[in-house]
């Protein structure tokens, strides 16, 4: 796993089975204690280290759980299905999929509850996952380019303020239908989503 912690926080190499431990330990805690009672002693037990080793490589609660779920959503690919509709369906399947276990589910609404009054933790979701999971947008835009299903972008500022668009619409609708309604993401959905995002996104090429 690669380390998103500050460059200051060096020491000894990083193992990298125990981070994948503390970090399923912290998402384990989670779900049974919740964010309250999470404690990095408790996450130092359950994955057999020692409390220290978890303070050479995460400042604070914040940062764990941070990294916790960020290394869930990049377990996220963007399939080759052969179309930019069955790519789309592909990946935002595999996005219902993680949201739907109760890892996940309980570590993303704590630190998104918890960031509306912690500033550098909204920061850290920022770069730690969203930023992170831009790529399966730039990734899809650029097959379906070469496919010709859509023009090419020759303006890279454009492309940017497209990519962050289709990012948000994607992850606020699964977000909002998984986690806030409740409801399940299914392939039915799926499908409807895919052709209202195509309708958007195709209109909007059209006029850039």
């Amino acid at each position: 796993m690669q380390s998103r912690t500050s460059a200051s926080r060096t020491g000894r190499p990083r193992n990298a089975a125990a981070d994948a431990a503390i970090l399923e330990a912290t998402r384990a805690a989670l779900v049974e204690l919740g964010w309250s009672k999470l404690t990095l002693g408790d996450v130092a037990t359950r994955a057999g280290v020692a409390k220290t080793t978890l303070y050479r490589r995460w400042a604070g609660k914040n940062e764990l759980v941070v990294d916790a779920v960020a290394v869930l959503f990049d377990e996220l690919e963007l399939p080759d299905r052969g179309s930019l509709a069955a790519d789309i369906e592909g990946v935002v399947l595999q996005f219902a999929a993680i949201l739907d276990r109760p890892e996940a589910k309980t570590a993303l609404m704590a630190v998104v509850a918890e960031s509306t009054r912690d500033e550098p933790l909204r920061d850290r979701i920022r770069t730690s996952i969203v930023d992170r999971q831009k790529r399966l947008v730039l990734e899809g835009r650029a097959r379906a380019s070469a496919r010709g299903e859509l023009p090419p972008e020759s303006d890279p500022a454009a492309a940017a303020r497209t990519a962050d668009l289709i990012f948000d619409v994607v992850a606020g609708a699964v977000v909002h239908r998984t986690l806030v309604s409740a409801e399940p993401a299914d392939e039915e959905w799926v499908r409807s989503f895919t052709r209202v995002l195509l309708l958007g996104l195709k209109g909007a090429t059209g006029q850039n």
